[in-house]
């Protein structure tokens, strides 16, 4: 079952990660105030007693990043591997390799402040159930669509593909199966010393990139065999230095807006350094991948603050807000457009046709979403009452409003 469901190395696959394109042929992603909320307990939410929600614009664009590019990946490589060539898509994911994941795990540990001092209960209907809860119903949905296709069609089979399923994540989807085992990880070493806790995390970060998996285009290890466990202690530390480095993040945002002539042109400095360090190798050597994720993460921060302060392409802000949405839900949109291009042959340009994928990869969950909101439908981007651990707060959990944390 797990060699023949799903292979470490399958294209788009179980990491929201991939391996280069000739292996993978071989083998078959206004002007604002700015204010530092250190203590917030959702990706763009700081609440006081009474208080409304207050958004930080910033983190709306980074996550709207952060979800374009795991799409764009997954995209580029699915419509290369289907016609057996690269397009232009294939260079920028392989120039956001070092950075995309890095960042989206980095954004993810931003909010924990506030909600890791939760009653364990609270804390794990909303950092663990929560991820849970969604995982298993769109592993369900998946499955299900997918059943011909994976040899599933007979009740037992199924079951077992779902059931092996949170034991390996399926597909892109393990992303949220991890998130729940970096929140509770965090919140067991929440006394320990922070120095000591991200030293561990760094040590597992370079035992993992010693194994890396994904060639030119995917950030990825195999350094166990397992993936939940690789991933985990590859990008553990990203997570914690979102945590830990908070504070510092919300002020380099503010500094940035404040001074956008300088960060514009360190902007420029970082993206030919990131480009020199892909094309030399430089960004694949164990150690040097931090700095790369760092980086680039911190570079993604930068053009958020700017396109937030200037009010540039609000679209990618909304996909941000609506990130987990498109996490979910992309996978199926963007096989069926692919389809529907490479066996009508209307446009011969691979580069295109994996941007065409993408836009639909994206844009169909947010209509998805909006089309089942209010009906009895919205379970499938709302988690009801009866999915919340019993003695937790009784309200109803949002996807759009909980972190990304979301590629």
């Amino acid at each position: 079952m797990r060699q023949g469901l799903q292979t470490r190395r399958e294209t788009a696959g179980m990491r929201g990660e991939a391996t280069t394109l000739p292996g993978a042929l071989a083998r078959v992603g206004r002007p604002m105030v700015f204010r530092p909320i250190p203590f917030a307990d959702s990706a763009v939410e700081a609440r006081g007693a009474g208080a409304k929600p207050a958004r930080v614009d910033w983190v709306d664009f980074a996550k709207g990043w952060c979800i374009v590019l795991v799409v764009t990946m997954h995209s580029a490589l699915g419509v290369g591997l289907a016609i057996g060539d690269t397009g232009w898509l294939h260079q920028v994911v392989a120039f956001a390799k070092p950075f995309r994941m890095p960042d989206f795990f980095l954004i993810s540990g931003l909010f924990l402040g506030r909600a890791i001092d939760l009653p364990w209960r609270a804390y794990l209907d909303r950092k663990a159930a929560h991820f849970f809860y969604f995982y298993a119903l769109w592993l369900l949905i998946v499955l299900a669509v997918k059943a011909s296709e994976l040899g599933i069609l007979a009740p037992l089979p199924f079951v077992r593909a779902f059931l092996w399923g949170f034991v390996e994540p399926f597909s892109s989807m393990w992303f949220i199966q991890l998130l729940p085992f970096l929140f509770v990880a965090a919140r067991l070493v929440r006394n320990w010393s922070a120095a000591w806790v991200v030293a561990g995390a760094l040590a597992l970060h370079m035992a993992a990139a010693v194994f890396p998996e994904g060639g030119a285009y995917a950030m990825a290890s195999v350094m166990t065999g397992w993936i939940t466990l690789d991933s985990f202690s590859l990008f553990l530390v990203y997570f914690l230095i979102g945590h830990y480095a908070r504070t510092g993040i919300f002020t380099f945002a503010n500094w940035v807006a404040a001074n956008p002539v300088v960060a514009i042109a360190a902007l420029i400095a970082w993206a030919i350094g990131e480009e020199f360090g892909v094309r030399s190798g430089l960004a694949e050597i164990p150690g040097l991948t931090l700095m790369f994720g760092l980086a680039g993460a911190l570079a993604v921060v930068a053009l958020s603050a700017l396109m937030a302060k200037w009010s540039l392409a609000s679209w990618l802000a909304y996909c941000g807000r609506r990130s987990l949405f498109i996490y979910l839900a992309f996978v199926l949109p963007m096989a069926a457009m692919r389809l529907v291009l490479l066996k009508t042959g209307l446009i011969a340009s691979v580069g295109w046709i994996s941007l065409i994928v993408a836009a639909t990869a994206i844009a169909a969950p947010l209509a998805l979403e909006a089309g089942v909101r209010g009906t009895w439908l919205a379970f499938l981007f709302n988690r009801p009452v009866w999915a919340r651990l019993a003695g937790a707060d009784g309200r109803p959990s949002s996807i759009g409003s909980v972190a990304p944390v979301r590629s």
